[in-house]
């Protein structure tokens, strides 16, 4: 990153770097994973490789680009730790590890279970230090509940996706635990949050869309961990199916909001949900799903190249990694 000198009081842009970067390689990993279901229906190979590729080499810039920042700036780091909404994005980066370790399955298997084994052992360490802070810390209220709470515990739920090649399967289970747990103790008080307090603020609107993300996570981890689609996974798959019905509503008020990194909360939900709507038909062979499916894979190509395309531009125009006022 540049420094800004356009005056003397002004921040190199490195400080402003965000941690919700590491949502971009959610989203990224999560076409990759989705692209690889899709090809192997087909009968086709490489764009998932490829996909894999891209989401592991910007994994890569962005931590180093935020380990730069932390050792040059570790009091903008504290910042975003101590910001009741920016501690929610910490384990993105757990996440993404997760996620290149699922994707990579298809590519290396001693690659995936590196990625994995890290991502795994780290998302513990960041889940444990986040609820840590929300139970010994008096600065959060309600107001600041919003789903990107979602992702430090309920981000636990992907673990045994690629878990249960890696792992005791005691392992899994204990990861899916608690994410289910701590699913339905937070969407109540997300839930409670929405419809009794002031409406999310514009830039957070687009982390409504994280509601699909933890039914259809659980739903591909539950059937990777018992074999399966039994009545437990009908359920949640259906959960994930109204709230796919329910953000169709609030696409009006998605399309009033201007670009921001939030903007990528449509990619990975939308891409978990695609994956499980694709193992559905697989499960069940039913020709629905199997093409519900790809009319959502190919709506989710569209969203990340978008999301990819416009990121780029805000870039290069400078409207990232700035002061927020």
């Amino acid at each position: 990153m540049t420094a800004d000198t356009a005056s003397p009081s002004a921040s190199p842009r490195l400080i402003h770097f965000p941690v919700p970067f590491f949502a971009t390689v959610m989203g990224l990993s999560g076409l990759a994973i989705a692209t690889h279901k899709v090809e192997t229906l087909w009968g086709l190979s490489g764009a998932a490789t490829i996909l894999f590729a891209l989401a592991l080499a910007v994994f890569c810039v962005v931590a180093a680009t935020y380990a730069a920042k932390a050792l040059r700036h570790p009091q903008a780091v504290a910042a975003e730790w101590n910001h009741p909404v920016r501690i929610s994005f910490f384990p993105a980066a757990s996440i993404g590890l997760i996620l290149l370790g699922s994707a990579a399955v298809s590519v290396d298997t001693v690659l995936a279970q590196g990625l994995w084994s890290m991502g795994a052992a780290l998302h513990l360490m960041l889940t444990l230090a986040v609820m840590r802070s929300w139970i010994e810390h008096s600065r959060y209220e309600v107001a600041h509940t919003n789903p990107a709470w979602f992702i430090p515990v309920v981000g636990n739920v992907l673990v045994p996706i690629a878990g249960v090649r890696f792992a005791p399967a005691d392992v899994s289970w204990f990861f899916f635990s608690i994410g289910l747990v701590f699913w339905v103790v937070l969407l109540t008080i997300v839930v409670y949050r929405l419809i009794f307090h002031p409406p999310l603020p514009g830039k957070m609107v687009p982390t409504l869309f994280i509601l699909l993300a933890p039914p259809s996570a659980a739903f591909i981890a539950w059937v990777a961990l018992t074999g399966g689609v039994d009545a437990f996974a009908r359920i949640l798959y259906f959960a994930a199916v109204f709230f796919f019905l329910l953000l169709l509503t609030q696409v009006p008020k998605f399309m009033q909001v201007g670009f921001a990194l939030s903007w990528w909360a449509y990619s990975f939900p939308l891409a978990a949900f695609t994956i499980a709507t694709l193992v559905m038909g697989e499960r069940t062979a039913s020709p629905a799903y199997v093409w519900a499916g790809q009319g959502l894979y190919a709506l989710l190509a569209v969203v990340v190249g978008g999301l990819a395309a416009r990121t780029l531009v805000a870039v290069a125009r400078q409207e990232i990694c700035t002061p927020e006022h």
